[in-house]
């Protein structure tokens, strides 16, 4: 092993006897046994009982892409088993809003339907699960966000829906902790298909066909990629990278990527948001329907469709962030965040949140009007706090929130929201003085990378050891170079349509010269103006660039100082 790749391992906390186990993930070892689930057991009897009877099944799945590709999962498991008397439900954003609603557990119930699936949502669903079990409706709720607790005398205990079976690590003693909404449903998949596959004449493995899902609802979603998500999304990506589906072929496609060289930074930069943007801007059904379609045509305009409403996103996400920056100028920032207006999309706010959040290292809440006329938002949190704590112990501000440690959602009593960011700040500050609320931060190596590296480091010998550790996201982030003293030699402009929103760097130094990019991004984005002939250290990741089939490898930039 390289000297750089042990440096890199011992700056993600990983000693020598767990070198071999992360470097060379192993489906058998890696992947637990589905039956750890506390309720496994149970939900898989109840969905072949269901098939037994012909029972109507409803998947019903959060809106996200998360959701979504969970949703994907389980039609596949029914399309194995020649199920077909099932329908897929994802809730419209922006009218219904994220979970269960009773509304529509009353459709279901008058349409004779007698098992809810629940993919991504359902465990803070006490009330809805409630009704659904009056109305003669079972309710399994897949789910991996943080249920409610209540206070009994000696600490804290969950408040969980008293659904027919609950699949839920962060309810039981399951190992995984921070499996995403889609990983939970592909355990479920998994356990099914293990302990009744054969009965249905499901070949052994044929679940390892859904890894493509469960791999990208872990590479979009905000969970570590350690343990078994490490193995979720590193034979996701296998799977992804000749996954059969037209609909997620035609998209690769409209965006240039060829598949077979497809990475994890095209699945979050790329894919991601034009599956989000269905239920962002649309329905979510569109999503759902470009994953799960067989028809080629289909596919093809689907595609189209999202990388359209996608680019409309984008120009209404600038419109806000322009309007916020505005506000800025002219307001004290608190601990806490808050910002809002009741013409604001309220598809887009968990972007805006992200952007706010990542510009100015603080919990934010945004907040927005739905189609309802009711006051709803999302939240994002930069490691200080839990926003789910922070919002339980804010409780009385809100009418109903939701979500993880990181990220979440909310709706506010009207007469409330012009003093939420002070109650927030308060609990803030509770929470954080009570040391009870901190998160771990991002690594990102000591004061200037994981580690020094001179431009003729920069070759294919050490992008191979780089790549040892793929896929990159949170838990595991790309490694960060410093490099000391180099010169910029030439900067260029670029960009779609002759754009220029984007730079283009040469570096030299005495060892040899190096291209860098740097996307939305101009020669005033760093501390220092840039200029032609300015010294500078420059902090980068790798990136190789198969841009129109041709391969370069170059560095990306971090950060220049």
């Amino acid at each position: 092993m390289s000297l750089l790749l042990d440096v890199l391992l011992e700056k993600r906390s990983i000693t020598s006897d767990q070198k071999d186990i992360f470097l060379n993930p192993d489906y058998k070892r890696d992947l637990h046994d589905p039956f750890l689930m506390r309720d496994m057991e149970k939900a898989c009897v109840r969905i072949f009982e269901a098939i037994e009877n012909k029972e109507k099944i409803i998947i019903y799945a959060d809106y996200d892409c998360d959701g979504i590709p969970g949703a994907v999962i389980l039609n596949d498991l029914f399309i194995f088993l020649g199920y077909k008397n099932y329908e897929v439900y994802i809730p419209k954003r922006n009218s219904e809003g994220y979970g269960l609603n009773l509304d529509a557990i009353k459709q279901f119930a008058d349409s004779g339907v007698k098992l809810i699936i629940t993919i991504d949502l359902g465990i803070t669903a006490v009330a809805e699960v409630a009704q659904a079990e009056v109305d003669g409706i079972d309710v399994i709720i897949t789910d991996h966000h943080l249920p409610r607790q209540s206070v009994i005398s000696g600490g804290l205990a969950f408040d969980l829906p008293r659904a027919y079976a609950i699949l839920n690590p962060k309810t039981d003693e399951y190992s995984e902790k921070m499996l995403c909404g889609a990983g939970v449903v592909f355990k479920f998949a998994q356990g099914f298909l293990k302990k009744y596959g054969e009965y249905f004449k499901v070949k052994v493995g044929a679940e390892k066909w859904m890894l493509d899902m469960a791999g990208l609802a872990t590479l979009s979603d905000m969970v570590p990629l350690t343990g078994e998500n490490r193995a979720i999304a590193y034979f996701g990506m296998k799977v992804l990278k000749k996954s059969p589906r037209p609909g997620l072929q035609k998209l690769l496609a409209k965006m240039n990527i060829e598949q077979k060289y497809l990475s994890a930074d095209d699945i979050g930069f790329m894919v991601t948001p034009r599956l989000n943007a269905a239920s962002r801007m649309d329905d979510p059904m569109r999503a759902f329907e470009l994953l799960s379609t067989e028809d080629e045509a289909k596919g093809g305009m689907l595609a189209d469709h999202l990388s359209k409403i996608n680019d409309e996103r984008k120009n209404i996400v600038k419109g806000i962030m322009r309007e916020i920056n505005k506000n800025f100028e002219k307001r004290k920032l608190e601990k806490v965040i808050v910002i809002g207006n009741p013409a604001w999309l309220v598809g887009v706010l968990g972007l805006v949140a992200g952007k706010i959040c990542d510009e100015y290292a603080k919990p934010v809440f945004v907040w927005g009007k739905d189609e309802n006329d009711c006051i709803k938002g999302s939240c994002r949190s930069d490691g200080s706090v839990s926003v789910v704590e922070l919002m339980t112990a804010t409780r009385e501000s809100f009418i109903d929130f939701g979500g993880h440690e990181l990220a979440g959602g909310f709706t506010v009593h009207t007469e409330k929201i012009h003093f939420l960011e002070e109650a927030l700040s308060v609990s803030f500050n509770q929470i954080t003085t009570a040391a009870s609320g901190h998160l771990p931060s991002i690594e990102k190596g000591e004061g200037g990378g994981d580690m020094k590296l001179s431009l003729s480091d920069i070759n294919l010998n050490t992008w191979r050891q780089i790549e040892k550790l793929e896929p990159f996201g949170l838990g595991n982030p790309k490694p960060i170079f410093l490099f000391e003293g180099i010169k910029i030699e030439k900067i260029k402009k670029f960009g779609k349509n002759g754009s220029g929103e984007h730079l283009e760097i040469i570096f030299s130094d005495a060892s040899g010269r190096a291209k860098a990019v740097s996307f939305f991004s101009s020669v005033d984005s760093f501390k220092n103006t840039l200029s032609e002939g300015l010294g500078v250290n420059l902090l980068a990741t790798f990136d190789l660039s198969r841009f129109r089939g041709r391969e370069e490898l170059r560095l990306r930039i971090t950060d220049i100082i």
